[in-house]
Formats: C-alpha cells, structure tokens, sequence
C-alpha cells in the first residue's frame, strides 16, 4: 500500500502507479510497504535501497517527487503574482501588470490609405478623450483567408510602410502579424509588437524568430489549444531570453464553423505571469461560415467583452471598421466606428473594480 499526495491520485494512477497499489490521502513522506532497512536507512540512500528490492517503488518515487517538486513551484509562482506580475513597456504606456486596461484595435487588414488613416485618426482622439492606452493594429497580409480568392491586404513592403506613416503620424503604437520566419526582420524595424496568428501558435521557428527581435511579441492562442498548452508556447518564446511576452485569447474551436469562449482560460494565462488581451472581435467569428469566407456575430462582442475584463484581462483587442459590413476581411464581426467608445467606457469602469478587489 502506497501513501501518496492527494493531487497525484488521478495523475499517475494511469501512468506510474501499478494496478495493484492503493493510493490514499494523506502527506507521503515513508511507505509503509518498504523494507524494514529501506526504513532505517539516510535519506539520500533510500532510492538505492528501493531500486534494489524492487524498480517499481523508485518510478513511483521518482513520480511522486517530481510531481510534488513541480506543484512546489507553481504555489512560488502563485505567490509571486499575488502582489503583481510583468508589465510591458509599449510606446510611452505600460501595460499589463497593475496598469490600466489597454486595447489593440484597427481594421483587420490593410484596404487602401483612406481607411488605415480614417480609423488611426479616430483612435488617437479616443485615446486622448479617455485616456486609455491604445495601439493601432491591422494587417499587411492575411495569409489564412478560407478562400484563395479573398482579399489579403497590400503586402509586406507596402503595408509597412503605410503602418509606419500611421505611426508618425498619430504617434500610436502599430502592431500586425507576421506569418514566416523571413518576414519577422522587416516588419520589426516598424513595428512596436509582433503578433503571432493564432493558426501559427505552435510554429516553434515563427515563435523564436519573432522572440530574437526582443519586441514584445503578442501570441494568440490556437482556437486548438487549451490555455494550459500556452505555457509551453511561453517556454518557446521565452527561451532565448525575450520576457516581453502577451498573451490573447480568441475562442476555442466548437464543433464546426463556430467558436466558443471559456473564461476559465484567462486566469489560468494570467497565473504564468504575463499580460492576458480578449480578442472580442475574433472569438465571435463564425470561421468559414459563409462558405467562400467567415461570418461573424458582432453583437454578442459587448457582453463577452465585458465578461472578459470581469474575469481579469489586462486588454481588449477589437476589430474595427468605418463600414464593417463592407469591409474586405472579417466584417461581419467587426465593430462600426460609433460603438467603439461606450463600450471602452464600460469595460474602463469594470476593470477599475476588478483591479480594487
């Protein structure tokens, strides 16, 4: 008979622990089915003992200890985050850490001058009327259509250069998405935060090569992947010593055509100590809903906004747009240009609550 750690019932009695073996609750510290020597012998002897009696007992040793040893240091790292986590310097704002709400909003791509300027334009005057910091995001390209005929923007070089007279122009932080390895060296000379594709989430080379440039880099988790499976993207961003690390969450994959959000994930992103954005615009889509391309449901944007900043988001990512129903990418889920400021308001005064408690 085993006595074990109550936590790592479930977790290794499929993996470690033989059949046979009865786990219960209780601190483990000696078991009670060792050898009489094992017992009485140091410490730092009783895996030899075991191993030699029998191999069993040191893999379910080795388990539990590591188990424990990890659960160890999530509890330092909960602590930790108790009297704050990482914020991330942006422009001339911080963000994340026990900062104000933030947000990241622009049309989705890249459509012509006129439009680019016309919604940087209006979320400059927004920032300063409400003050609340804001970047300015759209797309040179958009390399994962659902059609092969649908629009994708000006391209790398055009669309650069156009974010970076947004840039000068408004002095807004610009942020876009970078989809191969050999695009990620130019658009860093422009912009202020690489954005990851959630489709390209576990792109390790992408990741890396995003991480070098030592930009906050922005990855949106896979409507694939639970949040847990963010920690191991983080490992990979975070390898080569870039901390400058955001996280978005926008909607998980339910059953087909449809998204659906689970706001467990944000605490559970926001436990591995970096800034955690809702793309409110994204998780409403209906990917490949239309057939040809992706429809969208805008208005259920503002509640699951509002429940997102509840739940502790450092952010809100929106996809805006002066004609969203004409727009050339993911216009049934973006917002029209008039509803962008009372919502922000709205989501102001909740995250200010939220940050008291």
């Amino acid at each position: 008979m085993v006595k074990a750690h109550s936590k790592i019932t479930s977790h290794f009695s499929r993996r470690c622990i033989p059949p046979d073996c009865v786990v219960k609750t209780r601190n483990m510290p000696d078991i009670p089915a060792f050898p009489r020597l094992a017992r009485r012998a140091p410490q730092h002897l009783k895996l030899r003992i075991y191993f030699f009696v029998n191999p069993n007992w040191y893999i379910i040793w080795h388990c539990i200890y590591s188990y424990l040893d990890g659960e160890k240091k999530l509890n330092m790292a909960a602590e930790k985050l108790k009297t704050g986590y990482r914020h991330i310097r942006v422009g001339e704002a911080n963000i994340g850490g026990q900062g104000p709400l933030f947000m990241i909003a622009g049309p989705c791509v890249i459509e012509n001058r006129e439009i680019i300027f016309k919604v940087a334009e209006f979320l400059k005057e927004l920032a300063e009327k409400i003050r609340i910091p804001v970047i300015f995001k759209s797309s040179f390209d958009k390399a994962n259509r659902t059609s092969g005929n649908s629009f994708r923007g000006p391209g790398l070089d055009r669309g650069l250069k156009m974010l970076k007279e947004v840039k000068d122009l408004t002095g807004l932080p610009v942020i876009s998405d970078v989809h191969q390895v050999s695009e990620v060296k130019m658009a860093a000379e422009v912009l202020d935060i690489i954005q990851i594709p959630a489709f390209l989430s576990r792109q390790t080379d992408l990741i890396l090569e995003a991480a070098r440039t030592n930009l906050p880099v922005n990855i949106k988790k896979g409507q694939f992947l639970s949040p847990w499976d963010m920690e191991q993207v983080i490992f990979k961003a975070t390898s080569g010593g870039n901390n400058n690390i955001i996280l978005t969450e926008r909607g998980a994959s339910f059953g087909y055509n449809n998204l659906v959000v689970d706001m467990r994930s944000i605490p559970i992103m926001k436990n591995f100590g970096y800034p955690v954005v809702f793309d409110a615009t994204h998780s409403v889509q209906l990917p490949g809903g239309k057939g040809q391309s992706s429809g969208g449901q805008r208005e259920f944007v503002e509640p699951l906004a509002r429940a997102a900043i509840a739940a502790g988001a450092d952010g809100i990512f929106l996809e805006i747009h002066p004609e969203p129903d004409s727009a050339l990418s993911d216009g049934p889920n973006s917002l029209p240009l008039e509803q962008v400021e009372s919502l922000l308001k709205g989501l102001i005064e909740i995250h200010r609550t939220v940050s008291k408690n």
